[in-house]
């Protein structure tokens, strides 16, 4: 398998999604699911997607669609990055196992289907506020969230490319 296929193998439609899900949980795997627009992926998207994966044995990601992005009042010119490049970028990463695009305004259908061991956000969510958190904790699973990287983000990135 060539690195572009393997590439485009972690990207799941909703099908392969639900196979590779009911393989997992077969084979007891302990699975961690976050989401985000991952738009100008950058070194806070790292650290905290890699420390994700550390939280299980399985990273999936959900990344929302251009129109899901743009919904989301991130600002006028966003997403800079489509939606296919942006899975792929993200899909690129040893530490991401599965990329999955969602267009909701949120990944509640999404981790309906997923039913995570571990639901990841950042520390500027308190656990209980976290979309999903419900049907998490329902089966027992853990709400974790993780403290960003000081100085990284995709607004200040915009910014900084717009005053130069």
């Amino acid at each position: 398998m060539t690195k572009a296929e393997i590439i485009a193998n972690k990207i799941a439609s909703p099908e392969e999604l639900k196979m590779r899900l009911a393989l997992w949980k077969f084979q007891n795997k302990k699975i961690v699911f976050t989401n985000g627009c991952f738009d100008l992926l950058h070194l806070g998207h790292i650290d905290y997607l890699s420390k994700a994966k550390d939280l299980g044995d399985l990273l999936v990601v959900g990344v929302n669609t251009d129109h899901s992005v743009q919904r989301l009042n991130k600002g006028k010119n966003r997403p800079i990055t489509d939606e296919q490049s942006r899975s792929q970028i993200l899909a690129s990463l040893f530490f991401v196992d599965m990329v999955v695009l969602f267009d909701e305004d949120t990944p509640y259908e999404l981790i309906k289907t997923i039913q995570p061991d571990v639901l990841v956000k950042g520390s500027d969510y308190k656990p209980e506020d976290i979309i999903g958190y419900d049907i998490v904790t329902a089966k027992g699973g853990e709400i974790k969230t993780l403290d960003f990287l000081d100085g990284y983000s995709t607004t200040q990135i915009e910014q900084k490319i717009r005053q130069d």
